[in-house]
């Protein structure tokens, strides 16, 4: 017996509707430096290796040069309040300060900040992976450290930005806010894998078709 042509599309309009979320859903991705240790080069923590100080991490698919650094208040001292999470964040000390997103990203970059002076394209958000190719947005960061009148560490107001730009971008570049800024919780929309959809579809027309045929015998 075979199946009726009119049936494949219901079958496959069934299965778009359910890939569309399921990958939405997984190109979410938020660097909240949470477990990265603190005064250690980040590296590859949040892609599947590890910081500087050997310890692994989830894999979010985003990786970073040498002067990101993880920041942790210890013993020692308070270096940061108020930021969105609280035990982590990331701070810059040279000019090989990039996040690299492997499979690119699109829309936009979220993230928090605080910093203890004005810094022209502080965050730029580059098409090509290592901050090369064409700079497709750029972000200043205003002097914001203790704005409200807070003083219970030298960087305790963090602002939430949202820098939007237009294409696939494969790297943010932080370096020009290196040593007087602080960021947290850094958001974007990873391009999902190609073979996902695809894959869920094949699944859901096959189970569907085999479906309709057990029906058809009875």
């Amino acid at each position: 017996m075979h199946t009726p042509t009119s049936f494949l599309p219901r079958v496959l309009l069934s299965a778009l509707v359910l890939a569309a979320p399921l990958a939405a859903q997984a190109a979410n991705v938020t660097v909240d430096f949470e477990t990265a240790t603190s005064f250690s080069s980040v590296l590859t923590h949040y892609a599947g290796g590890a910081d500087a100080a050997g310890v692994t991490g989830t894999d979010l698919g985003v990786s970073f040069s040498g002067d990101v650094i993880a920041l942790a208040n210890d013993s020692l001292g308070t270096y940061f309040s108020n930021a969105p999470t609280a035990v982590g964040v990331m701070t810059i000390v040279g000019s090989d300060a990039v996040m690299d997103v492997a499979k690119g990203f699109t829309g936009s970059v979220d993230f928090a900040w605080s910093s203890l002076a004005d810094v022209s394209g502080g965050v730029q958000v580059w098409s090509g992976a290592g901050a090369t190719g064409t700079l497709l947005a750029s972000f200043d960061l205003s002097t914001n450290a203790q704005a409200g009148g807070c003083s219970d560490s030298a960087l305790c107001h963090f602002d939430a930005a949202s820098l939007a730009f237009a294409g696939t971008a494969y790297s943010v570049s932080f370096a020009n806010a290196a040593n007087v800024a602080a960021f947290d919780d850094i958001a974007i929309t990873a391009v999902p894998e190609p073979a996902t959809a695809a894959t869920l579809l094949a699944g859901m027309l096959m189970l569907g078709a085999l479906a309709h045929a057990r029906r058809g015998r009875r």
